[in-house]
């Protein structure tokens, strides 16, 4: 299942009123479901985006609303094979359009969120199997 279980997203009061919380959603993806390097028909990305949207949308309808949030993606990968940091960026874009449309920022503008460069991490495949995660904290 995508998304954390609401216990094991995290949120505790700070003395100055802020309140942090953070959460994981996990994808089942063994590779960016859009990359930089497609060269597909306009509507076919259109249609990868919008099941992207609504996957993410889904997996985050328990997360409140943030006011302001931070994420990062992390591709986790089982083969120590060459890749550009920068290829999952689509995916990274399309997931966070589906966190606006749960609700969980206004807009995915810097004013709302903050976006890092995507990270590739390499596990291995006994212990895990290839798959993405966003990661949501939120910030003040």
């Amino acid at each position: 299942m995508n998304g954390l279980p609401a216990d094991q997203m995290t949120h505790h009061e700070s003395e100055d009123g802020f309140t942090p919380f953070e959460a994981v959603l996990r994808f089942e993806h063994t590779r960016p479901p859009i990359s930089l390097n497609d060269r597909l028909h306009h509507m076919v990305k259109a249609k990868k985006t919008a099941a992207m949207r609504l996957e993410a949308a889904e997996a985050a309808h328990r997360i409140p609303e943030l006011g302001r949030c931070e994420v990062t993606l992390t591709w986790f990968v089982t083969t120590k094979a060459r890749r550009d940091d920068e290829n999952p960026v689509p995916s990274l874009k399309a997931w966070c359009d589906g966190l606006v449309d749960a609700g969980v920022v206004e807009d995915d503008t810097s004013q709302f969120m903050v976006k890092n460069m995507p990270r590739i991490v390499w596990i291995d495949k006994k212990t895990d199997v290839a798959h993405m995660e966003l990661r949501i904290e939120k910030i003040r």
